[in-house]
């Protein structure tokens, strides 16, 4: 059942209806999407299957998904192919980091470069890789990334829920840092409009990129974004 919109203020995980709109509210935005989220920053064990084994990592509250991998997250893991063994490789939204620790994993001769804006990420990402004793793992502000950086392989379930103009902004800066030969993963829910961010994407890529749908599995889509090779 979907709030009203005079409930809005009561609401904090569930969309409203207004008219034919669906709209999340503000607070939930507000609270992942913030570079300092409300509430104290404390930590607790989360025990986790990554590349195959079980990890003890650390999580918190006022992040995305803490309590554990999300379904989206959980698809893009099992069905993209492994990343670049080397080079430059990027998770865009890393949260507590699933998705920049498991590329790490699989890729220990690659550097990992994990972005969000949430700072409360940043740390837990940069200790968490200190937990399973990666040094191949960098976590930070999307600002503090080196610009002339260009990245192998992108792996992403990125925050559809910050706004069309936002996230169109966010892929923007980073689908075009794509290393001659790379690939970009995106995982998008179909509800959420992955079919709709696939024609934006092929339209306003330019002919050195190619947008694809690579696969579909409990209702969220697989997109490949690959740069030409010079």
């Amino acid at each position: 059942m979907f709030c009203s919109v005079a409930d809005a203020g009561a609401a904090t995980r569930f969309p409203i209806r207004a008219g034919r709109e669906l709209i999340w509210p503000i607070m939930e935005s507000a609270h992942y999407f913030s570079a300092q989220p409300a509430g104290p920053f404390t930590r607790k064990p989360l025990t986790v299957d990554l590349a195959g084994e079980t990890r003890l990592l650390q999580t918190s509250s006022g992040i995305f998904s803490p309590d554990g991998i999300d379904k989206g997250t959980a698809v893009l893991l099992a069905d993209v192919p492994a990343p670049s063994p080397q080079g430059n490789l990027l998770d865009i939204g890393c949260g507590w980091g699933p998705i920049a620790l498991t590329m790490a994993l699989r890729a220990p001769h690659a550097q990992v470069y994990a972005v969000d804006v949430n700072e409360r990420c940043v740390t837990l990402t940069n200790e968490n890789a200190g937990l399973l004793g990666l040094h191949n793992v960098s976590a930070s502000t999307p600002d503090a990334v080196d610009p002339d950086l260009r990245f192998d392989t992108i792996w992403s379930n990125p925050p559809i829920r910050i706004g069309k103009d936002e996230l169109h902004a966010l892929l923007r800066l980073w689908i075009p840092r794509l290393a001659p030969g790379g690939s970009a993963w995106l995982v998008v829910q179909k509800n959420l409009g992955s079919d709709s961010l696939q024609r934006w994407l092929s339209a306003e890529l330019d002919a050195s990129f190619s947008v694809t749908r690579e696969s579909t599995s409990k209702s969220f889509r697989i997109l490949r974004i690959r740069k030409a090779s010079r």
